[in-house]
Parts: structure tokens; sequence; C-alpha cells
């Protein structure tokens, strides 16, 4: 487990950022958390820490956390530093100046715990010695889908805001579900997932893993419903909105779920 420590401590310090904004603890920390959580990893693997071969595949799993989180916190800082960008946003998101510093402290904690959950997988087979296997390699092209489907979902959608800012988006992946770019979080930390199948050791390394799965699965279907209320404020009154949230599923291709707003349970 003193892998799962050292990249809890990475987590921990580069989520730190949310100290200046609050909302950064979950988007520009998240993404340099990942990020720096991926290098302590490749870092580890060519060491051989678990005492055999990674392999190219751990070593691309590793790097691939590297590439997701860099793109996902250089993505989320352009877009939040437009002034554009802000003024739509502007008391939408807490900026933390009236949280009190015990909720920030707990805040900071509780999202670096999940975060180095959610990559344990990772950790895990470096740490217990497990070089690559059928589950890395398919865990591996799991992620590449799915930073590939989330970074395709963000441009498609500022293509789109370009064209006609006042509209809401549906061409594209957005013909297929409304929050394509949460979609490939979902896919790309499934095959993190995966990676930890065959390697995991034990019961508490299996439920650190699940508790990171879980977690990320709370959270994409949180912003989901999070952005179907801002969405439905906006554009409630447009017939053509009706009919797409009507027709289009919020997240998963051909499940018919198109509503989470009900869902109380998943706080925004």
């Amino acid at each position: 487990m003193n892998l799962f420590w050292i990249a809890l401590a990475a987590a921990v310090v580069c989520s730190a950022i949310g100290f200046k904004y609050y909302i950064w603890f979950i988007s520009i920390g998240y993404g340099l958390s990942v990020a720096g959580i991926g290098i302590v990893f490749l870092i580890a693997a060519i060491m051989g820490t678990g005492g055999a071969a990674a392999g190219a595949g751990l070593y691309a799993v590793c790097a691939m956390l590297v590439v997701y989180g860099l793109r996902l916190a250089g993505y989320l800082a352009v877009r939040e530093f437009r002034s554009t960008y802000n003024q739509k946003m502007q008391g939408e998101i807490k900026d933390g100046k009236l949280i009190p510093m015990p909720a920030k402290i707990a805040m900071w904690i509780t999202v670096a715990l999940l975060y180095a959950c959610q990559t344990a997988p990772v950790c895990f087979r470096i740490a217990n010695g497990k070089g690559t296997d059928a589950f890395v390699i398919i865990g591996l092209l799991l992620m590449i889908c799915g930073v590939i489907l989330e970074a395709a979902a963000d441009l498609q959608k500022a293509e789109a805001k370009k064209r006609d800012p006042g509209r809401f988006v549906d061409t594209g992946l957005y013909r297929f579900v409304r929050c394509p770019n949460y979609l490939g979080e979902l896919i790309l930390w499934t095959g993190v997932f995966l990676t930890g199948i065959g390697s995991n050791a034990g019961a508490v390394q299996w439920v650190v893993s699940l508790i990171g799965n879980l977690g990320i699965i709370y959270v994409m279907f949180s912003g989901a419903r999070r952005l179907e209320m801002r969405q439905n404020r906006t554009y409630g009154e447009d017939e053509e909105y009706q009919v797409y949230v009507k027709c289009v599923p919020i997240m998963i291709p051909f499940i018919p779920l198109y509503s989470v707003e009900k869902y109380k349970w998943l706080v925004a």
C-alpha cells in the first residue's frame, strides 16, 4: 500500500489548487491530480517497484493517466479564464469566499482520496508486481476510447457554441447522448478499473478500487443532473429542446434514461 499513499500525497498536493477557487477542487485540481498520480505510477513502473517488469501496456496505462489529466486540466483552465464563460457561470459555481476553512479542508481531503481510489487498480497492479496482461490491454483500449470521446465532445460543443451561442448543443456526439463528455469519463474509468482485475491482492484492495469506480460514477451522474437542471432553466421554453431531451438519453446510448433531475440523492 506504500505506493497508494504516495499517490494520495500527489493528489493532495495537486488538488490544493482548490484553495484558490473552491470549484477547482473538482475541476482543474482533478485533472492535475490524475496527471500527478500518473507520473508517480509511471516512475514506479519503470523502477520496478513491485519487483516485476511492468511491460509496455502498463507503461501506456500510466502515460494515459498523465495525458488525460493534463488535457482535462488544460481544457478547464482555458474555459474558466474565458470572460464569456465566467459571465455565463457567475452565480452557478462557488468561488469559496463564503465557505468556512474546515469545510474546504474536508473537501480537499475527500476529493484527493477519491482520486487516489479511482487510480488504485493501476497502483495495486504495479505494487503487486503484476505486469501487462489481457486486462491491462483491454483497459488501455477503453481508456484511449474514453479520452478521445471526451476530447471530441468538448471540441464539438465549443465549435457549436461559436456558431450559435444561444442554442443548446444537439449535433455530433450530442445527437446520441446529451452528456458525451461524461460518457467518455465513465468509459475511461471503467478501463482503469479493468486493469486491476487479476492483480488485486485481498479484499481491501478490491474495496478501495470499487470505492473509486462507484465514486466517479456517482460524480458523473451528479454532474449530469446539475447540467440538466441548468439547461432546463435556460432552454426550458424552447420546443426543440423539449423534443431533444425526450428523445436523446442523458448519458448512456440506447438506455432510455432521459432525465435524472428528480433523483435528489444525486447532490447537485
